[in-house]
């Protein structure tokens, strides 16, 4: 992603190939996120920067998300998959976001991006901001928006601090058992808390609850 920033060039349609504006556009929004962040850059600036029309950022690369994913260069949108794998029923969601992430993640041109970018997050903190505002707009804001409710951003963000760590655990740190568990048994023992944190309780437990049964074992 450390590319060198593109001069930015007079508005208008690329004199070059679709190929030459495509790879004008691609590496104006690698300076654009790079030195704006993910929410401070936009599609119109990235533009402006290639020397493009807003229209043709579109035509070649979608959703300023769709553009982020091709920066960073994973071969699927995850904010777009996820939100496909949650489908129209979210009572029974859980179990779905896990399988698809971890079918995802599974497949290998994605682990080793993944890997790569998720290493690149815990030791840069540039790349770190830059991931974590894709998220949380993205991800946590979006899915927060779907479950509703005052409580809807904390669910979100719980669902992705399990899905998170699980990823970690599983593919970069390849911690044991979880990395060689079968996809089957991490969706059955983990989809159930996913899902709880969708649409079931978050009520903190009843004060002294545990002190009590400590004392009683």
């Amino acid at each position: 992603m450390h590319k060198p920033a593109p001069a930015r060039r007079r508005r208008g349609r690329p004199t070059g190939g679709a190929s030459d504006a495509r790879a004008d556009i691609l590496a104006a929004a690698t300076a654009e996120f790079g030195e704006l962040g993910y929410d401070g850059a936009t599609i119109r600036s990235i533009a402006d920067r290639a020397g493009a029309d807003p229209a043709l950022v579109h035509h070649y690369f979608g959703t300023k998300s769709d553009l982020f994913a091709a920066v960073v260069d994973v071969p699927v949108n995850p904010a777009r998959a996820l939100h496909a794998a949650i489908g129209t029923d979210l009572d029974t969601a859980g179990e779905r976001i896990v399988r698809f992430v971890l079918e995802l993640w599974d497949e290998r041109a994605f682990r080793q991006r993944g890997v790569a970018l998720l290493r690149g997050v815990i030791g840069s903190r540039r790349t770190s901001s830059l991931v974590m505002g894709f998220l949380s707009r993205e991800l946590i804001n979006r899915i927060g928006e779907r479950v509703g409710g005052p409580d809807g951003h904390k669910r979100a963000a719980l669902v992705a601090s399990q899905i998170v760590g699980m990823i970690v655990l599983r593919y970069v740190v390849e911690l044991e058992p979880i990395a060689s568990a079968p996809v089957d048994e991490l969706v059955t023992r983990v989809g159930p808390n996913v899902q709880r944190y969708l649409t079931g309780p978050l009520s903190d437990p009843t004060p002294g609850e545990g002190t009590d049964r400590r004392q009683g074992e």
